[in-house]
This record gives structure tokens, C-alpha cells and sequence, in this order.
């Protein structure tokens, strides 16, 4: 019993996941598989019902008036027999029955004539009502597609009766016009609705580029919020949410700037001071003091200038890179890059260059070589900085992205910095709408992988 339950579920969910394999990805596509599915079902309903029952019944119907006149010229002709009287019988079937009928005398039909069996739609509807009209008489029906007729022949005592029957004596237009009408409409209606649709996703689209680009860093203007009304609140919410993040950012960028300014000032006159001291064992001790104090008022600067807004530009990433490792070679730092001839993204060039060179002061500072590789994956730029240094345990690689963490515990300047480069650089690729990520380099050392947008 517990396998049945087990391939039962098996299968919903095999059949779950086709279904959901062809739904469509978009809520434009949704959206038009709601509006659609229902006409479409609707109208395979109506055409069954109409063609199992009205245009049935409307074909059994002529086939039963035709039947039934056929019936009436034999009985006259029965009932007034005579050549004189048999022309003007003919005659009357001509002009007021409309039936093209003529009399081959001496002729007979072949015996079982009349299986009905294998007529078509409109013979077989005539047969039935000949047999219910005229059920001791064989008879024969074929059609002739030339002249869109049926042509019935029908046995006489001696003779043979054929008639011939236009199609539309047997045939309904009102149903090619009924199906003409209701597709027409179906698709009049449908492409009104798909007018409405597209301008209902016009201001989702508009709110998801802009929270795109704010996700980004990149400046984003105010848009009228338009469409229905939720959507119109969501997109007083992204406003309200976006000015309130610049207002943050701002706050913090000036506080930090200002505090890291205001402590300058101090700083200058504590070494002018210093520098009036005579030489003693106290004075190196408290320039030390004073030296890691404004190392790390530059770290705040350096901090509040990766917060200022910078325009973004459509950057040429080798060059980019190019000029970063000169720089850094010039420092004497041994550094490798490999990057394609030509990529270019939409970056902050100076936000990202700062980040880059934190990044390899860093590595340069505990490793001896490093490794640069840029690469470009579909929409995304990755940048692989790799080194043969000691690395940093999996357990530490959170903390060393915190404001002011160190892995060395000292303060010393000569074995690292203010605990700062490495949240600039979080912070300068979070704005970019990237991601970074640290890990073991092939050399031992550490990998620092980024990926921002292009």
C-alpha cells in the first residue's frame, strides 16, 4: 500500500514539473495564458455542443424536406398517372420544389443501393430520411462535387426517378458564418486584451529596471507611478525606500567625512608639539601613538570618499586594469593579469579602481606574487585576485570584511592597516550590484572573487 501511495505521488509530481516546464516564464506570458486558455476552452465547447446538436439537427431537418418532397412527386405521380399529367408533376417539382427531377424509363437500380453506411455527412442525413420517406423503394445517392450537388436516384415500378438536390438545400451557412463570428470576436477581444495587458506590464517593467539600477549604485529619477493601483504603491514604496537610503548614505558619508576632518586638526598640532620635544624614550612612543591615529583618520576618509556618489561610465575594463597593475608594479609589487582584449561595463571607474588597489595592497602586504584574471560570463564581469600568501582561515573570512577588524590584533603600522580596504572594497562592489567572496588561491594563498553587472 505504501509503494501505490509512493508511485502515486511519483507521478503527480513528474507530472507537476512538466506543467510547470510550460508555463510560461513571464507575467506578460501568464497574464496572456489567463485570458486565453478560457476563450479557447469556451469556444471548443460551443463548436461541440453546436456541431453535435444544432447543426445536426439543422442538416437532418433539410434532408427530412427534401426527402419529404421527393416522397410527395412520386405519390402524385402515382396518384396521376399519364404522360400529360407527369409533366406538369415534373414541372412543378422544377419551379416550386426546386428539385431537378427526370424520369429514365425501363432503367433499374443494382439491388443493395441503398447501405447507408457509405455515405458521407449530408448523404447519409438524406438516405436516412428517403428510407424513413420512402421505405419500400431502393434507392442510390452519390455526390458531384462539380456541380455541388447530390444526385438521388430512386427506383419506380418501371422506371427510375433522379433528382438532383443543390447543396445548399441540404447544407446550413449560418453555421461557416456562426464560427467566422465567433473566432473574429475571440480575436478582436483577445488583441484588445493584450493591448491592456502590455500597458499593465509597462509600469511593472519601469519599477523593476529602476530598483535594478538603484540595486546598482547608478542614479535613478523620480517616474511618475502609473498602471493599477497596487502597482501605483509600490512604486510610491520604492520611492520612499530609495530616498531614504540616499538620505542614510549621506548622513553617514558627511558624519564620517566631517569627524575625520574635525581630527586632523588635533593631529597636526600634536606633532607640531611632538616635534618641539626634546628626544626621550616617551616622545617615539607617543609619535607611534600619533601615527596610528591618523593612519586610521585616513582610513575614515578614504572609507567616506568610497561612499561618495560617483557617475557611472561606460568603462573600458582592460585599460582599466591595465593602469592599476602599472601602478602597482611601480610600487614593486610582482603582479599578473590576464584579461581579454576588449570588455566594457557600466562601473564607477574610480570606486572600482580604489577597490582593485586596496585589494592587491592587501595581498602584496602577506604574498609575494599575485595573480589578476578578468573574464567576461554572459551579463557579468569576474575578477579573480589571487596570491601565494598564507590565506585566511574559513573560519575568519567573514569578520575580515567588519569595519576595523584585523586579522593581526596589533596596531602596529608596519604589519597592516586600519582594518579598513577590505569593507571599502565590500562596499564599493555591493554598490556596483555585485557580489565578493573569498577562497583558497591554486598557490596556497587567498582567492578573492568578485562579480558585478555589466
Amino acid at each position: 500500500m505504501g509503494g501505490l501511495v509512493f508511485l502515486k505521488n511519483k507521478f503527480s509530481d513528474v507530472i507537476f514539473d512538466f506543467l510547470k516546464k510550460l508555463m510560461p516564464r513571464t507575467l506578460f506570458g501568464r497574464s496572456i495564458l489567463i485570458v486565453v486558455l478560457p476563450i479557447i476552452l469556451l469556444q471548443v465547447l460551443v463548436t461541440y455542443i453546436f456541431y453535435e446538436r444544432h447543426w445536426d439537427n439543422v442538416a437532418r431537418r433539410l434532408a427530412q424536406g427534401v426527402a419529404g418532397d421527393v416522397a410527395a412527386v412520386i405519390s402524385l405521380m402515382d396518384r396521376f398517372p399519364g404522360e400529360t399529367a407527369e409533366t406538369d408533376i415534373l414541372n412543378s417539382a422544377r419551379n416550386q420544389m426546386r428539385l431537378a427531377v427526370s424520369i429514365d424509363p425501363g432503367a433499374s437500380l443494382p439491388e443493395g443501393s441503398e447501405i447507408v453506411t457509405k455515405y458521407g455527412f449530408l448523404e447519409g442525413h438524406l438516405a436516412r430520411a428517403v428510407q424513413e420517406s420512402l421505405p419500400a423503394r431502393p434507392f442510390s445517392i452519390s455526390n458531384n462535387k462539380k456541380l455541388e450537388s447530390v444526385v438521388l436516384l430512386v427506383q419506380l415500378p418501371d422506371s427510375v426517378m433522379q433528382v438532383i438536390v443543390r447543396d445548399k438545400r441540404l447544407f446550413s451557412s449560418t453555421t461557416y458564418i456562426f464560427v467566422m463570428w465567433m473566432v473574429g470576436i475571440s480575436l478582436a477581444l483577445l488583441g484588445i486584451a493584450l493591448v491592456f495587458l502590455r500597458n499593465q506590464m509597462r509600469p511593472i517593467r519601469q519599477l523593476s529596471v529602476a530598483a535594478e539600477k538603484f540595486g546598482k549604485g547608478q542614479y535613478v529619477e523620480d517616474f511618475k507611478p502609473s498602471g493599477a493601483q497596487e502597482i501605483r504603491l509600490a512604486s510610491r514604496a520604492f520611492h520612499v525606500m530609495k530616498h531614504r537610503i540616499l538620505r542614510q548614505i549621506t548622513q553617514r558619508t558627511e558624519m564620517l567625512a566631517g569627524v575625520s576632518h574635525d581630527l586632523r586638526t588635533p593631529l597636526t598640532r600634536m606633532k607640531l608639539q611632538l616635534a618641539m620635544m626634546p628626544e626621550q624614550e616617551d616622545k617615539q612612543s607617543l609619535e607611534g601613538d600619533v601615527a596610528d591615529m591618523e593612519k586610521m583618520v585616513e582610513g575614515y576618509l578614504a572609507f567616506a570618499r568610497g561612499q561618495e556618489a560617483e557617475t557611472v561610465e561606460n568603462t573600458d575594463i582592460p585599460d582599466l586594469f591595465q593602469d592599476i597593475v602599472v601602478n602597482a608594479r611601480r610600487q614593486g609589487t610582482v603582479v599578473s593579469l590576464d584579461t581579454p582584449q576588449e570588455l566594457w561595463a557600466t562601473v564607477r571607474p574610480n570606486s572600482l579602481k580604489r577597490c582593485i588597489t586596496n585589494l592587491i595592497n592587501n595581498a602584496a602586504r602577506y604574498a609575494t606574487e599575485v595573480w589578476i584574471t578578468v573574464h567576461a560570463v554572459d551579463f557579468e564581469v569576474t575578477v579573480t585576485i589571487d596570491d601565494d600568501g598564507p590565506g585566511i582561515p574559513e573560519a575568519s573570512r567573514a569578520d575580515v570584511f567588519k569595519p576595523f577588524h584585523r586579522l593581526d590584533p596589533s596596531r602596529n603600522t608596519e604589519t597592516g592597516g586600519s582594518g579598513l580596504g577590505m569593507t571599502i572594497a565590500r562596499d564599493v562592489i555591493h554598490g556596483h550590484g555585485g557580489q565578493i567572496s573569498l577562497g583558497v588561491a591554486p598557490a596556497g594563498g587567498l582567492r578573492i572573487e568578485i562579480r558585478f553587472p555589466r
